[in-house]
């Protein structure tokens, strides 16, 4: 299994804008692509006082499937232009890493 990692930073004032077309565009968008391998995305969030970072971790079960989302040069980042006008900082590359040793997270009562 692949963890695709990327990093973007929002003034306060567009932390939930963002966090918003994330969960009702972006990530619905993705999962209509139907990408073979595909397993799923989290969304980390984090605010400051200089405004907020947010972690996407999406899932994938092989390279392949990454290739699929982005492209032969799978590190870049995949931002759309929607997202970019409210993001102040971006990674320009996502972070790859293949899962040694993972377990489902579960709701705690």
């Amino acid at each position: 299994m692949i963890a695709r990692i990327w990093h973007g930073y929002t003034t306060q004032n567009n932390a939930d804008p963002y966090e918003q077309l994330l969960r009702q565009e972006i990530f619905v968008g993705i999962s209509n692509c139907n990408i073979t391998g595909y397993m799923g995305i989290q969304l980390l969030r984090r605010d400051g006082p200089d405004g907020a970072e947010f972690i996407t971790i999406m899932w994938f079960d092989s390279l392949d499937a990454v290739r699929e989302f982005a492209g032969t040069d799978y590190e870049q980042a995949v931002v759309p232009e929607s997202a970019r006008t409210l993001l102040s900082r971006f990674d320009a590359c996502s972070q790859h890493y293949t899962v040694e040793v993972g377990e489902t997270p579960r709701a705690h009562s």
